[in-house]
C-alpha cells in the first residue's frame, strides 16, 4: 500500500499558464511529470507539446490525462513513443452531467503498440467504459499497480496470471462474474479488491496468493468461498461483507496476521465458534440463530412461489399461509414466505406524501421516498417479510447512509436496511424485513457507528474519520447502555464562507448519544483532530474553543474553561459525562456561540428557486415548484416545450422537511377545492430530493372577455395561517420576514368556447363532429349523445383510459360538480374536440370503454362503425352511378 500512495501522488499540480509552446511547457511540463488532468483541454495541450517539444515530452515518466477529454482518441495513439514513462493516468470522472453525476470517460480500448511502456508502473484507468481488459496490458512486464474499478468488465483474461510483478489490482464496481485460474499466478500481489461485482464462485488457485495482505470481495454473490483461503498466511484484512454467503471455513480463524474479517450482511445462520471468538470479526445482519427453513421452502417451493403484480389504482391484496411475491405499481416489492400468515390476512396499503406534523427527521436527515402505509397496524407475521423501496439516491453518498424508518406505534426507529442499485434502470431500493405493519420510508442519514458499553467499558471509533474515538474507561457504567456517533465532516471553506473570516477553521462536527438518561459515572475521554492547518506546534491556546450544542442545535455554549483539555500534535482530548454534539473551534472571534448557532443552520440549509409556469396550451393550469438551486436548468429544460413562464425567483433558503405556501393574489384565485388548499392557499413541504411541484387550475373573478388578467403568486414560509398577516405581505425582506418570493401570473383575453351557449340538451350546444375516417366509421355528434346516456358514475375512469389528465378531471367535476350528466357530456366532448383530426380515435374509444369495464358500449360503438364500413363499401360499389347518393350514405352510420 505504501507503493501505491507513492505512485498515486506522484507530482504536484501544475499552474495554470497562458496559451503557447514556451508557457505550456514552463507551467506543465517539469522534472518530468506531465500533469494535463487539471485543464479541461488537457488533450489538446498534450498534442501541442508533443508536435512543438517532442524531445523533451518523449523523456516524460509521469503522465496524468483526463479520459473525458473529446481529443483522447488521437492523443492515445502518441502515448507509445513516451519509452520512459513509469505512471499513466488515464481516468475518466473529471466532468459532471447535468444532474451532477460524475461522467465516465469515452476509453474503450488501447491501441496495440501500448505493450511497448516497458517501463511502466502504474497504470490507471478508472471510470471509463471498457467492456474487456486490452490484451495489449498483459504486455507491459514492469506493470506493479493496475486499477480498472468502476468499468464494465464482464471477465478477465484467462492468461492474466502474466502480470508476475503486479502488487495492487483493483476491479471494483465492474460486472466480474468470475475470476480465471490463472490469477493464482500472481505471487508478488499484496492488495486485491473486486468488490461490488458478480462473483458467484472463487477459484481455488486465489489461495496460491500468498503475500496479498488485503483482500476486498464484498458486495458480490458468493454464495461460499474456497478453504483454500486459509493459505493466506500475509492476509491482514478481509472484507466479505454484503454477499449470499451461508458458511465460512473454520480454518479462517488460523490465519497467523488477520486483523480484521468483515461477514457482515450476509445469509449466515451458523458461524463456527473459532471465528466467533475472534475479536476482530464482524457479523452484524447475519440471520444467526434462525432455524433453516422448513423442507416445504426448498428452492422449488420458493421458485412456484404465486407473483401478484397490482396496478396503479388497487390498494389491497391478500395473502395465505402458501406465501407470496407481490409487485406494486410503483416499484414496491413484498416477499411474503410459506408459513408468514397462518391464516388468509387483507393487506391494504397506501403512499402518502409525508407531514412534519408526524415525520420527525433529524438534523441532517434527507427524505429519500414518499410513505408507505401498510395495514392491518400492528399485525406479527410468523416469519420476517421483506420489503424493497425504490428511492431517490442522495448527493452526500460518502457522509450518510440510507436506512429504512419505520413508526412502531410511539416512536420512530430506523431498520437494518441493504441498498442495492440496479443495474438496467440504475434505480436504487433499499431492502429491510419486519415482522409487523406500519408506516416505511427511506431517508438517508448521516453515517451511525454505535456500540454497547459494558461495564469494563470499551473504544468507539467513526467510520467517517477514523481520527475521532470515544473512550469509555472501566467502570463507566452499571448496567450496559447503547452509545451512538455521528460525524459531519465541514471543510475549512465552508466555514470561512459562512463567517466571512479567513482565520476560522473547525474540526467534524460530532453528535453523541445513548439510550440510557443517566448520566455516566466516570467521565468519558474524546478524541478529535484539531482544526486543519492547526498542530500541536503552531497551536495558539487562546484561540481553540469547545462548543456544546444542545439536541436541536439552539444553543451553543463555549465549554472551553470547563473542561481540562490535552493536545498532540494531531488531536484535541478532553473528558465528559453526558452526550449531545460537541464542535472544535479555532477563530480569533470572542463571542463564538452565536457564530457557530449560525454556521451550523447554514449547513443545514438547502438553496432553492421557485418557479411558476403556465400550459402553453392551456394557461389556466399553472405549475408551481420549488427547485434546489443545481436542479433549476435541467428542470426548466425538460418543461420548456410544454410550459412557458417568468423566469425562476431569486434564490432563497430551506430546511430539509419545511413547509411553506403559495397564496394567488391580485386578480387570480384557485378554481378547484383540494385537500392541500386552505382559502385559496396551497401548502407545500419542501424535501430537497423529492418533487416539490403541484399543477393546478386558476381563475379570475374579473371579466376575461374583454382584458387579460395581470396577477402573481407568492409564497410564504410555514403552515397555511387562517389569514397572511398584513406586514407578511408587505415586508418583503428582514430576517423575520414569512415572505420568500413572488412571480408573475397573466391569464389571457378569454376567446368564445364551443359550449357557452346554453342548447336543448343539459344547458350545452355541440359542433358538428365526424371523428375517425371512411374505412373504419364514422361517429358523429348524435353518436356520442348516445353513448353518453349509457355512461354513469364510471366517466372519471373513462376519461383517464382516453387518455385525459387527472387535472382535466378534476376540472371538469369541479365545473359541473351538481350535475352527472353535463360532468359525462363535457368529459366526451372535450376528448371528441381534442382529437377531431386523429383517424384512429374511434378505435381508442373503443379500448378505453373496455379497459374501464363498459364492454356493453364498446360493442354499441363497433356495431355502428360496422354499419358505417358497409355502406362505404356499397359507396364504393356505386361509383359513377349513384356517387351523390354515396357521399350522403357514408356520412352518418346510425
Amino acid at each position: 500500500m505504501q507503493k501505491m500512495a507513492e505512485l498515486l501522488g506522484l507530482g504536484d499540480e501544475c499552474g495554470e499558464g497562458t496559451s503557447g509552446a514556451p508557457a505550456l511547457a514552463g507551467s506543465c511540463l517539469a522534472d518530468n511529470r506531465l500533469n494535463l488532468d487539471v485543464y479541461p483541454d488537457g488533450c489538446r495541450r498534450f498534442l501541442q507539446l508533443f508536435k512543438e517539444q517532442q524531445g523533451e515530452v518523449v523523456q516524460v515518466e509521469f503522465l496524468r490525462l483526463s479520459s473525458n477529454d473529446c481529443l483522447l482518441d488521437t492523443t492515445l495513439g502518441s502515448l507509445p513513443h513516451l519509452k520512459h514513462l513509469k505512471s499513466l493516468v488515464l481516468k475518466g470522472g473529471h466532468a459532471r452531467d447535468e444532474f451532477g453525476s460524475y461522467q465516465h470517460g469515452s476509453l474503450t480500448s488501447l491501441p496495440p503498440d501500448f505493450g511497448n511502456l516497458r517501463c511502466l508502473t502504474h497504470l490507471d484507468l478508472s471510470f471509463n467504459r471498457l467492456s474487456i481488459l486490452p490484451s495489449c496490458i498483459l504486455h507491459l512486464p514492469s506493470l506493479r499497480v493496475l486499477l480498472v474499478s468502476h468499468n464494465s468488465l464482464v471477465t478477465l483474461p484467462e492468461d492474466f496470471g502474466r502480470l508476475s510483478k503486479l502488487t495492487f489490482f483493483s476491479a471494483m464496481k465492474n460486472q466480474l462474474k468470475d475470476l480465471p485460474q490463472s490469477i493464482g499466478e500472481l505471487s508478488m500481489l499484496q492488495d486485491l479488491d473486486l468488490s461490488e461485482n458478480a462473483l458467484e464462485l472463487l477459484p481455488e488457485e486465489v489461495g496460491n496468493l500468498h503475500n496479498c495482505t488485503e483482500l476486498d470481495l464484498s458486495g458480490n454473490h458468493l454464495l461460499s468461498i474456497p478453504d483454500s483461503l486459509a493459505n493466506l498466511k500475509s492476509l491482514r484484512r478481509l472484507h466479505l461483507h454484503s454477499n449470499l454467503l451461508v458458511t465460512v471455513p473454520a480454518s479462517l480463524a488460523s490465519l497467523p496476521n488477520l486483523s480484521r474479517l468483515d461477514l457482515q450482511n450476509n445469509c449466515l445462520r451458523a458461524i463456527p465458534a473459532e471465528i466467533q471468538a475472534l475479536p476482530f470479526v464482524h457479523v452484524r445482519g447475519n440471520p444467526l440463530g434462525e432455524t433453516e427453513p422448513s423442507p416445504q421452502a426448498d428452492k422449488t417451493s420458493i421458485r412456484r412461489l404465486k407473483t401478484l403484480f397490482l396496478e396503479s389504482g388497487e390498494g389491497s391484496f391478500t395473502i395465505t399461509s402458501e406465501g407470496c411475491k407481490v409487485v406494486l405499481a410503483c416499484g414496491i416489492h413484498f416477499y411474503f414466505p410459506p408459513g408468514a400468515a397462518s391464516d388468509p390476512l387483507q393487506i391494504s396499503f397506501r403512499s402518502l406524501t409525508p407531514d412534519p406534523q408526524w415525520v420527525k427527521l433529524r438534523h441532517h436527515d434527507v427524505l429519500l421516498s414518499r410513505v408507505l402505509e401498510l395495514q392491518p397496524h400492528g399485525v406479527q407475521f410468523q416469519q420476517e417479510v421483506q420489503i424493497w423501496m425504490p428511492y431517490i439516491s442522495p448527493q452526500t453518498p460518502h457522509q450518510h447512509e440510507v436506512v429504512v424508518r419505520t413508526f412502531s406505534g410511539h416512536s420512530w426507529s430506523d431498520l437494518e436496511t441493504r441498498v442495492k442499485r440496479k443495474r438496467k434502470s440504475k434505480k436504487c431500493v433499499a431492502h429491510c424485513c419486519v415482522l409487523h405493519f406500519s408506516w416505511f420510508l427511506v431517508v438517508s442519514r448521516l453515517v451511525q457507528n454505535e456500540c454497547q458499553v459494558p461495564a469494563e467499558g470499551t473504544l468507539l471509533f467513526s467510520s467517517v474519520d477514523p481520527n475521532i474515538k470515544v473512550i469509555f474507561p472501566p467502570g463507566v457504567t452499571k448496567e450496559p447502555r447503547s452509545v451512538k456517533m455521528q460525524v459531519l465532516p465541514v471543510s475549512a471553506e465552508e466555514i470561512q464562507e459562512i463567517t466571512a473570516h479567513a482565520g476560522c477553521t473547525a474540526s467534524p462536527l460530532l453528535c453523541l448519544s445513548q439510550d440510557s438518561k443517566v448520566d455516566f459515572l466516570k467521565p468519558v475521554r474524546i478524541q478529535l483532530p484539531l482544526p486543519p492547518g492547526v498542530t500541536g506546534l503552531n497551536l495558539d491556546r487562546s484561540r481553540l474553543h469547545i462548543l456544546h450544542g444542545d439536541l436541536e442545535g439552539q444553543t451553543w455554549n463555549d465549554i472551553t474553561s470547563e473542561v481540562v483539555l490535552e493536545f498532540t500534535h494531531l488531536y484535541a482530548v478532553f473528558e465528559v459525562t453526558h452526550f449531545s454534539w460537541y464542535w472544535l473551534w479555532y477563530t480569533t472571534k470572542t463571542y463564538i456561540g452565536g457564530i457557530v448557532k449560525k454556521v451550523y443552520e447554514r449547513l443545514r440549509l438547502y438553496q432553492v428557486n421557485f418557479i411558476a409556469l403556465q400550459r402553453r396550451r392551456d394557461p389556466e393550469q399553472v405549475l408551481l415548484q420549488c427547485v434546489p438551486k443545481h436542479k433549476v436548468d435541467p428542470v426548466l429544460k425538460k418543461l420548456q416545450d410544454r410550459y412557458r413562464g417568468p423566469e425562476p425567483s431569486d434564490m432563497v433558503e430551506m430546511f430539509e422537511g419545511e413547509q411553506f405556501f403559495a397564496a394567488f393574489e391580485r386578480g387570480i384565485s384557485i378554481d378547484m377545492d383540494r385537500p392541500d388548499c386552505v382559502d385559496g392557499r396551497l401548502s407545500f413541504i419542501f424535501y430537497s430530493h423529492l418533487k416539490n411541484m403541484k399543477e393546478i387550475y386558476v381563475t379570475s373573478p374579473v371579466d376575461r372577455k374583454g382584458q387579460a388578467v395581470k396577477g402573481q403568486v407568492s409564497f410564504y414560509r410555514g403552515a397555511v395561517p387562517d389569514s397572511i398577516p398584513e406586514d407578511a405581505s408587505r415586508r418583503r425582506k428582514g430576517p423575520d420576514s414569512l415572505w420568500l418570493a413572488t412571480l408573475p401570473i397573466k391569464l389571457p383575453q378569454l376567446k368564445p368556447r364551443w359550449d357557452e351557449n346554453p342548447g336543448p340538451l343539459f344547458g350545452f350546444s355541440f359542433p358538428p363532429l365526424n371523428l375517425g375516417n371512411a374505412e373504419t366509421g364514422y361517429l358523429t355528434q348524435a353518436n356520442l349523445l348516445s353513448i353518453a346516456r349509457r355512461v354513469g358514475a364510471d366517466w372519471q375512469s373513462i376519461g383517464l383510459s382516453l387518455g385525459l389528465t387527472y387535472q382535466q378531471i378534476e376540472r371538469i367535476g369541479y365545473n359541473n360538480r351538481d350535475d352527472l350528466n353535463k360532468q359525462i357530456l363535457d368529459m366526451l366532448f372535450s376528448w371528441a374536440q381534442q382529437n377531431a383530426e386523429d383517424p384512429d380515435c374511434v378505435s381508442k374509444l373503443i379500448t378505453a370503454m373496455k379497459e374501464s369495464g363498459r364492454q356493453d358500449i364498446a360493442d354499441e360503438i363497433e356495431a355502428v362503425v360496422e354499419l358505417g364500413r358497409q355502406k362505404y363499401s356499397e359507396s364504393i360499389r356505386r361509383v359513377g352511378l349513384e356517387q351523390e347518393s354515396s357521399t350522403e350514405d357514408s356520412a352518418v352510420a346510425m
